[in-house]
């Protein structure tokens, strides 16, 4: 992949804190993949004593804080230990669903090969699920987590049976443009590609307090693959 320019991703930035709009495929700390760079790599090169406060999944894109000084980090990590931090999150996800404040309350197991479980012996996990708008058999979801487990969003939604776009680990499907289209033609000797290539997932608000007690709400627009496929439901329902 192309590396983004950091400066091009910021969108608050004071004394203490930079938040960002990570782009999908951009893990936030080291990657597995070896030379892969990160997201915290390309931001101690704007600021060298940047430091990521929390984290989102590679394909996850939006709102992610960092914080350029020790105390700055310390300030907002007690917030995310505390369940003090607003988080929204915009997931699209199979099936028309009339969410209002539905609340998940299911624990949340780490298992093995990077994949997560509901389970009783897990450690507790809440979000709250709001439906923004249904097309023919899809949903965009607005969903708050309250704790901030492992694929919580992901596996809490595959528990009320709508599972995320393109999200294969927890039941969700890849979605095409020939699904939704009727008169759909492919060009020959092409194959098709999905309208998303990665779940569709996207950390849309960040909400938490400056050092000066401030309380500040940062808004992370769509990537543009999320924008593309929000689009593409519109205008096929």
């Amino acid at each position: 992949m192309k590396y983004p320019v950091f400066t091009d991703l910021i969108v608050f930035e004071n004394d203490d804190f930079i938040v960002v709009n990570k782009p999908p495929f951009l893990a936030t700390l080291e990657d597995r993949a070896l030379n892969a760079t990160n997201l915290l790599k390309l931001a101690k090169q704007y600021h060298p004593d940047a430091q990521a406060c929390h984290r989102l999944d590679k394909e996850t894109s939006g709102a992610l804080a960092i914080a350029k000084n020790p105390e700055a980090y310390r300030h907002l990590s007690m917030q995310f230990e505390n369940r003090e931090v607003d988080k929204l999150y915009h997931a699209v996800v199979w099936g028309v669903h009339k969410f209002e404040n539905v609340e998940v309350d299911r624990a949340i197991q780490p298992g093995l090969k990077g994949k997560a479980k509901l389970a009783f012996k897990g450690k507790p996990a809440q979000t709250i699920f709001n439906t923004l708008e249904t097309y023919h058999r899809h949903s965009l979801i607005a969903c708050q987590p309250i704790t901030g487990r492992m694929h919580q969003i992901r596996l809490h939604l595959m528990y009320l049976k709508a599972p995320i776009v393109n999200d294969e680990l927890y039941g969700g499907e890849v979605l095409y443009l020939s699904s939704l289209k009727r008169k759909f033609n492919l060009k020959q000797q092409t194959e098709e590609q999905p309208l998303i290539k990665r779940f569709a997932l996207h950390s849309t608000q960040l909400g938490f307090t400056l050092l000066n007690g401030e309380k500040v709400v940062v808004e992370a627009p769509y990537p543009k693959d999320f924008q593309v496929l929000v689009k593409s439901l519109r205008q096929n329902s």
